[in-house]
């Protein structure tokens, strides 16, 4: 499927959009912010699994096994490492709050503006 991603030039973010003609001048607007100062960015490679297949290898145990659960930075992997294992983007959301996580760890301290 010809779906092709964007990054915003005005406030970095990443959308998606259907194109079906490439050839044609392409007028979209960032999802985000919508700015139309976007630029083509080289999309993750996507691989079609069933729910079934996915549930399957999440419930392999050995898929455990590395986590420390009292290391933070182990369950940063972890939970990236699961993400890709679904096939689905989880979003920018996700990413940063992984990348707190991980800086959190490093730091020793926890962000308290929430």
């Amino acid at each position: 499927m010809p779906i092709y991603e964007y990054r915003c030039e005005d406030c970095g973010k990443k959308s998606s959009f259907l194109v079906l003609k490439r050839g044609v001048p392409f007028h979209g607007r960032c999802a985000y912010c919508g700015s139309r100062k976007l630029r083509s960015v080289v999309s993750r490679f996507g691989l079609i699994r069933s729910e079934e297949s996915r549930l399957e290898s999440l419930a392999d145990p050995s898929k455990w096994g590395e986590v420390d659960e009292n290391d933070p930075r182990s369950i940063s992997r972890w939970m990236k490492k699961m993400g890709k294992e679904m096939g689905e983007d989880l979003g920018e959301d996700f990413d940063q709050m992984v990348e707190e996580a991980e800086q959190e760890a490093a730091t020793g301290e926890k962000d308290t503006e929430e």
